[in-house]
């Protein structure tokens, strides 16, 4: 059965012609640097971005710990917001693989504090594990773009107190279309970037960390330590390609049709909307009281949709390249229906 699967945009299939592309690919053995499409992709990576080189990797987790894995001396000491991805969704592995503490900020929207973060910026204290990174996330995982204003400002302060930035940019193309700039505007306010093939572009796996030549030469030698020599990659790197070429142009699609079924769920009695994180391709919302968020679940799944249930008081429906308009009135109406039911 073809599910309408509003889960997550890591969902998505890799559309025909990447499936194409991946068959027919030219390949070699990427870790001794002779894929040509791998090269290819990297290369392209790093233009898009504003950055002198690119590094393939299996995913948006193994690139952000590679950044991390890369910037950081063991014992060192990471801040980042509470809510991001690096904290809440990778398990834990900044102290597993690179070894290092991280130091969270409360920043529900993203924005981490300036003077908060000064404040938790370490000194040369024998007590206190240095300072090595600053980490911002853009698009937010909580369906937020964060001002270019405001990276300027975090990367002006990193960078007197000698600390490099970091952004998990898995979405940075969903950024960069909802502010109307491009991704490289919006790298170019960082020392590091990775970003997703996947997601809302279709790839079916991987994901590019970027910056300057000396980063990645570095990263790529960390890259191999973690498991990510991946020799004729070039099947995956293929699909990459049609993501980056075509795919990041037809983004504003999704986030039109998250407008709409933002639209329509509001008008369901008892619906709340959350209409400040509706920047990206995510839809966040509050069911009405007494809902059973798993029996919601499993009266969507028995009628076609997948969904997640609630999330401390919050759902999310995500939508992508395999969610049409239609799609979204079938899902519309069996919320309305299951409403008085549940």
């Amino acid at each position: 059965m073809n599910y309408i699967d509003l889960r997550s945009d890591t969902v998505t299939w890799p559309t025909e012609a990447m499936r194409k592309a991946m068959a027919q690919a030219l390949v070699g053995d990427d870790v001794y640097g002779d894929d040509p499409t791998v090269n290819e992709l990297e290369r392209l990576a790093a233009e898009m971005t504003g950055k002198e080189a690119a590094l393939f990797v299996p995913s948006g987790t193994f690139g952000n710990q590679l950044s991390l894995f890369t910037w950081c001396p063991r014992g060192s000491e990471v801040i980042l917001g509470e809510q991001c991805h690096i904290i809440q969704h990778e398990a834990g592995a900044a102290s597993v693989i690179a070894g290092v503490q991280t130091r969270p900020i409360f920043a529900p929207d993203g924005i981490l504090p300036l003077e908060t973060i000064e404040e938790r910026i370490r000194g040369n204290d024998i007590h206190y594990p240095p300072t090595s990174l600053i980490c911002i996330e853009n698009a937010h995982s909580l369906g937020r773009v964060i001002p270019l204003s405001y990276m300027k400002e975090v990367a002006q302060l990193a960078h007197a107190h000698g600390l490099p930035v970091h952004l998990d940019g898995a979405r940075l193309f969903n950024a960069a279309v909802s502010m109307g700039v491009s991704a490289i505007e919006i790298s170019s306010m960082v020392d590091s970037v990775m970003f997703c093939l996947s997601k809302g572009l279709c790839a079916p796996v991987g994901s590019m960390l970027a910056g300057s030549r000396e980063f990645i030469e570095k990263a790529r030698r960390r890259r191999k330590i973690m498991g990510g020599g991946m020799r004729q990659v070039g099947v995956l790197a293929a699909a990459g390609l049609i993501a980056l070429k075509d795919m990041t142009r037809r983004l504003a699609e999704d986030h039109e049709n998250a407008h709409y079924l933002a639209s329509q769920l509001a008008w369901i009695p008892g619906i709340e909307v959350e209409k400040e994180a509706l920047d990206i391709n995510m839809v966040f919302f509050k069911l009405p009281a007494g809902i059973d968020g798993s029996a919601l679940v499993r009266y969507f799944k028995e009628r076609g949709v997948l969904i997640n249930p609630p999330e401390q008081g919050w759902c999310r429906f995500v939508t992508h390249y395999w969610i049409h308009k239609e799609d979204i009135d079938k899902v519309i109406g069996l919320m309305n229906d299951c409403i008085g039911t549940l």
